[in-house]
């Protein structure tokens, strides 16, 4: 009988070990975020990045990180040349003074925080992992509201939040910190769950803000007047 040879596997280019540091290359960008200019600007407002957020929450060294990479798949007003790792919303769990506690933090360097599809999946799923694991939920909140450009998406994501929201009240404790301006989704959400801390001054809750509060009733409010701590 006549000996068939399989034929060699095919070799990707730089083969394994390149593969692997692309794959650290992005991880890392996922880990720097947008820019350095970004990161910049966070801080000029007196206000931490996501990262160094959860950081001080949780325990050192605690963070696992779920869907880092994850990003989103929407096209029109020049989305689809702009497509940032983590979509804007960093998500996992980790343990505060030893205990397993759940967190999502808003990232207001990409796309000010606001919430598209692949952003309220990601918190979608980090609840549906806190209710699972019977373990409080931790929102650090600094967020635009919908991510218009998404429409109706956005919006529906939104739904899917206010939804667990329902769901995980009383059975798990739901913790909402305010760290910066928080419209419309951004604010519903917060309101039902179980203790909200606001920062003075920083942050402010609110279903539209001073502009059309304005346009629709002639008066002039500004942000912490209309919303703040």
């Amino acid at each position: 009988m006549a000996k068939v040879t399989a034929p060699p596997p095919a070799q990707q280019p730089g083969g394994a070990r390149g593969r692997v540091a692309e794959l650290h290359a992005i991880r890392e960008q996922a880990l720097r975020g947008p820019s350095d200019k970004a990161t910049e600007a966070q801080h000029a407002k007196g206000k931490l990045t996501a990262r160094e957020r959860i950081e001080l929450l949780l325990d050192e060294g605690s963070f696992n990180e779920v869907e880092q990479l994850r990003r989103h798949r929407a096209v029109g007003f020049g989305l689809e040349s702009k497509k940032p790792y983590t979509d804007g919303v960093i998500t996992g769990w980790g343990t505060v003074e030893g205990r397993t506690v759940f967190v999502y933090a808003h990232d207001f360097r990409i796309f000010g925080g606001a919430l598209g599809e692949a952003h309220a999946t990601k918190i979608h799923k980090i609840m549906d992992m806190a209710i699972a694991a019977g373990a409080p939920l931790v929102s650090l909140n600094d967020g635009a509201g919908a991510r218009i450009q998404e429409g109706v998406s956005a919006l529906a994501g939104y739904g899917g939040i206010f939804q667990r929201n329902t769901k995980a009240s009383g059975v798990i404790p739901q913790i909402s910190v305010m760290l910066g301006p928080c419209a419309g989704g951004a604010a519903y959400s917060p309101a039902l769950t179980d203790f909200v801390f606001m920062v003075r001054d920083t942050s402010q809750m609110f279903i539209t803000g001073p502009d059309v509060v304005k346009a629709v009733t002639g008066e002039n409010i500004t942000q912490n007047g209309l919303g703040g701590a």
